[in-house]
């Protein structure tokens, strides 16, 4: 019997990506970034759908159907009106954006056709119906409420809906400009980092600072309704016709001009990113409640940008009135491909659904490239750089006693994770126990901000020892606070400068270990991630402790590795000691004085 291949894309906005199934199950799924080596690279994603296709071992006229995430008519009327609204003002907005609509955006069907040799007709779903399928669809729940927050798609900043079986019905939406996810960019912005990259950096500062400013939010720049909807103050914002996000009214608000990039930050930044995150998580529970009232549901899905707010779903979890949530992995644009693609799986050609039998349909999210031991000792030799062979049986204890023994170690093993988030596959390791792990890493490895907090790995029959959790977090989408008996009293942080702060220790496991006792959590468990769980295992068995640090494979303002030659890179421009890619061990002492062609830190926008 003939296979149904169905090809998902998102593009031309930011973490283009691409996802295939087949027979309605996950074959592949990748973000267009990985292979470019562009970081969230908006561009129609040739090298993912070349990879997709390549797993699925056919080509682009093989395709059943090909669908995109997003209705672009729609959401050239909104850009329209928008610019018609505050005309002349948007005119330099409007003459920046008109090339690319006029060039690609308006012409998806045929550049699709054009570039992945399809002669069929491109189906179109609606963007938040991208976004609710990619949730609820891969969940573990036969029937659930959906709730679905970002920036802006087409006119929808939000939605609700219901799940069951193999149908989605949305309920009500919240339209553009009113956005909890574009008011939180702004405050990205404002603070002086990158829009649709330093929301991340934001939520990590948060617990640096007082929410003195939360009042004032809610005052003057947005109204919240009890059902979570908002409706903004547009005197402060230049988002509408401008290239900023905020006025100079706004920096008035809050007693001065926003931060410069890459200038000090101060107590005032801190300050503004708890208030911000305080608002956020606010208005998040308003929601949360409001659809859990109007639909009666026991299990909500999540999906859209704001779901990777962990800090906000780990509210939900806790004081929410869902007896469980399940969170797309790449639940920004990059997981509207898969959505999409779903939405044609099941809505459009109606095929029943089935509930999968233990944890989700998402794979772990190991759903990307994976090099063969044979094809990273090719790589290796032919460039003529050292490596050790190490034993199947005996590889999770040499990479543990390398970890025990301080070191920081690049792990690339099996397919890579699709999201923003390293999950042990493309993921750099290091000791938990040791309090100068999160400084190393930061400033000598990742080349980023010391105040960013690490993610602890921990094996998932083991998590409740270490956090007060009582459920499984395999994508690193909740948060969850150590244990009290495992941490440490602090002291006053009253006019504490930040990296004081930062060289305090908060518990026995202080590398994972945040300002306010939170951990972005990711618990291992052994059916997706067996070779993982086993490095897990065994540092515990040499040191007694079960958690280590994972944070992603990849320096500040590039994306994650995804090929041996990319971690190879990685790992000799840093000051990295061990490289594992499958079964071969590279050790830095041992390799060749690495050439770099020019300023490698200047390759990269660094936000």
């Amino acid at each position: 019997m003939k296979k149904t291949y169905i090809l998902g894309i998102s593009c031309f906005y930011h973490d283009s990506a691409a996802c295939l199934l087949e027979d309605g199950k996950i074959l592949a799924a990748a973000q267009e970034e990985r292979f470019t080596r562009k970081k969230h690279d908006p561009r129609f994603p040739k090298c993912a759908i070349k990879y997709c296709l390549e797993e699925a071992k056919i080509t682009g006229s093989e395709l059943t159907y090909v669908v995109f995430y997003d209705k672009p008519i729609l959401t050239f009327e909104r850009l329209l009106l928008t610019y018609l609204t505050v005309a002349p003002k948007g005119l330099r907005s409007w003459l920046k954006a008109m090339p690319l609509w006029l060039g690609e955006k308006l012409h998806v069907q045929k550049v699709i056709q054009k570039e992945i040799g399809y002669d069929g007709d491109v189906l179109f779903t609606e963007h938040h119906e991208a976004h609710a399928a990619s949730c609820f669809y891969p969940s573990p729940f036969d029937e659930a409420a959906i709730l679905t927050i970002d920036g802006v798609g087409e006119w929808a900043t939000a939605s609700y809906g219901i799940g069951s079986g193999k149908e989605i019905r949305l309920l009500k939406e919240l339209h553009f400009p009113d956005s909890l996810g574009l008011l939180y960019s702004a405050f990205t912005y404002f603070t002086g980092f990158k829009v649709n990259s330093g929301e991340y950096k934001l939520m990590g500062l948060a617990p640096y600072g007082k929410p003195r400013y939360k009042e004032l939010i809610l005052k003057e720049l947005i109204d919240v309704k009890e059902d979570g909807s908002l409706r903004f103050n547009l005197r402060y914002f230049d988002f509408l016709g401008g290239l900023r996000m905020t006025n100079k009214r706004f920096g008035r608000l809050f007693g001065g001009p926003r931060r410069k990039p890459e200038t000090e930050i101060t107590q005032r930044e801190m300050d503004i990113a708890a208030s911000i995150q305080a608002v956020t998580e606010e208005v998040v529970m308003k929601m949360a409640n409001h659809v859990s009232h109007e639909t009666g549901r026991k299990y909500l899905c999540l999906a859209g940008g704001v779901a990777l707010n962990c800090v906000a779903n780990g509210r939900i979890l806790r004081d929410g009135p869902f007896e469980d949530i399940w969170i797309q992995p790449a639940a920004g644009d990059a997981g509207g491909a898969l959505g999409a693609a779903f939405c044609v799986w099941y809505r459009y050609l109606e095929n029943d659904r089935s509930v999968p039998k233990q944890y989700d349909a998402q794979h772990g999210s190991y759903l990307g490239p994976g090099f063969s031991n044979e094809g990273i000792k090719d790589f290796l030799e032919t460039a003529s750089y050292p490596y050790h062979s190490m034993d199947v049986n005996n590889k999770p204890a040499m990479i543990a006693e390398q970890i025990a023994q301080g070191k920081i170690i690049g792990y690339m093993a099996g397919r890579m994770e699709f999201g923003p988030r390293a999950l042990g596959a493309r993921s750099i390791l290091g000791d938990a126990r040791s309090q100068d792990t999160q400084r190393v890493m930061n400033l000598k490895i990742k080349y980023r901000e010391s105040f960013r907090p690490f993610a602890p790995s921990v094996m998932e029959e083991k998590a409740s020892e270490y956090f007060e959790t009582d459920r499984p977090s395999p994508y690193m989408l909740l948060v969850a606070k150590v244990r009290e008996s495992r941490r440490l009293a602090q002291p006053s942080d009253d006019g504490m400068p930040m990296l004081e702060r930062l060289k305090v220790k908060r518990s026995d496991i202080p590398a994972v270990t945040h300002l306010d006792y939170s951990a972005r959590l990711q618990t291992v468990g052994n059916s997706f991630k067996p070779d993982y769980h086993d490095i897990i295992a065994e540092f515990e068995r040499l040191t007694g402790c079960g958690v280590i640090v994972n944070t992603s494979f990849n320096v500040r303002g590039e994306p994650i590795v995804c090929t041996p030659e990319d971690a190879y890179r990685c790992f000799m421009r840093t000051e990295m000691d061990v490289l594992v890619m499958e079964d071969c061990i590279l050790y830095k002492e041992e390799q060749p004085k690495w050439e770099e062609k020019g300023g490698w830190l200047d390759e990269f926008e660094l936000d």
